[in-house]
């Protein structure tokens, strides 16, 4: 069965955008349609029950600029009716690995949103090409989903 997934964006330097289109190909070629948001608003996302959040993490473990408003949104709105995956990208060497993603995480759980996997955390010292890693495994929780 066909599905609607948003894609919601959080990037500094791309890398988060080439995860987001590679995702897309992948979605719309099982099927489904996309729409990915690289500057996201819970106006655009509200009414749309299948949220894949792709993130960075930036400076002292935060969230990227293009995201952080979104994210802000988020801390008062209902999500009971959104369903998410979540895949963060970082850099094991820094102490603050993949907190972007782990904050989205717990902003959505905290809002009510169902989580279909915990946060995937990719590592781009293991996986230089993290989209590939990206797209291996969603479809495997598509799978089995």
């Amino acid at each position: 069965m066909s599905k609607h997934y948003s894609i919601i964006v959080g990037s500094m330097l791309g890398a988060s955008e080439y995860v987001a289109d590679a995702l897309a190909k992948s979605l719309i070629n099982m099927g489904n349609t996309v729409t990915i948001h690289n500057t996201p608003t819970l106006e655009d996302v509200k009414d749309e029950p299948n949220w894949i959040v792709c993130t960075s993490t930036h400076g002292a473990g935060e969230l990227p600029d293009n995201i952080k408003p979104f994210a802000k949104a988020l801390e008062t709105a209902d999500l009971s009716k959104v369903n998410a995956f979540i895949i963060g990208l970082g850099d094991t060497s820094y102490d603050t690995y993949c907190f972007g993603a782990l904050m989205m995480e717990n902003l959505l759980k905290s809002r009510g949103a169902t989580l279909e996997a915990s946060a995937h955390l990719i590592d781009v010292l293991e996986h230089p090409i993290p989209e590939d890693e990206a797209v291996m495994w969603f479809e495997r929780m598509l799978e089995t989903a």
